[in-house]
């Protein structure tokens, strides 16, 4: 299996933002943007791996400003990481509007892909070449989100695990929301606990 360039994947899409895509309150739905963001992904990965690949997760969707209706929806996807089954696909959104080509970055996103073979199991992606600081940055920072979602995860997996109730009320003073046990069961710790 040879091993891939960067550029060999990227993958752009554009639409035209049509009124149907609107929501409520008279912006591109965040649900269609992503719907578009996951087809990216999926074109740019199975590109890079010579197969199907599927959606793991996705990591760091940001709506950093409105999409309107009647814009060009720009998006770019390339490889930022691959394991052995994995890719990591980078995707960067930007809106146009086509009457004073103004162009606004509107999201950022990171699709973790799975490369399934004939069988329907894990498969072997290329290698991924690497041929400026900025693709090597992309690896690294993938590696080292990678890290990151695994320590908050077992963390997170941790604080439920040590939950003590009575202690852990304390958190909620001062917050948005009223403890209102409706079972026996909870109504016999609402004697413990006092604000």
């Amino acid at each position: 299996m040879e091993p891939r360039t960067v550029r060999f994947s990227h993958t752009r899409f554009t639409e035209l933002m049509i009124p149907s895509y609107a929501n409520f309150g008279g912006k591109v739905h965040g649900g269609i943007i992503l719907s578009l963001m996951d087809k990216v992904a999926y074109a740019c990965s199975s590109k890079h791996a010579g197969g199907y690949c599927v959606t793991v997760t996705v990591d760091g969707v940001e709506f950093l400003q409105p999409v309107e209706v009647g814009e060009l929806l720009h998006l770019d996807a390339s490889v930022h990481f691959v394991g052995n089954t994995s890719l990591v696909v980078g995707i960067k959104v930007t809106s146009e509007n086509v009457k004073t080509n103004h162009v606004k970055h509107t999201n950022n996103s990171y699709f973790t892909m799975v490369a399934k073979g004939e069988d329907e199991k894990p498969a072997q992606v290329p290698e991924l070449i690497l041929r400026n600081i900025s693709e090597v940055r992309n690896f690294v920072d993938a590696m080292k989100r990678r890290e990151v979602k695994k320590e908050a995860y077992t963390k997170m997996q941790r604080e439920h695990d040590e939950f003590i109730l009575v202690e852990d009320m304390d958190r909620l003073k001062d917050q948005r929301c009223k403890v209102a046990f409706t079972s026996e069961e909870d109504e016999d710790f609402s004697s413990l606990i006092s604000f």
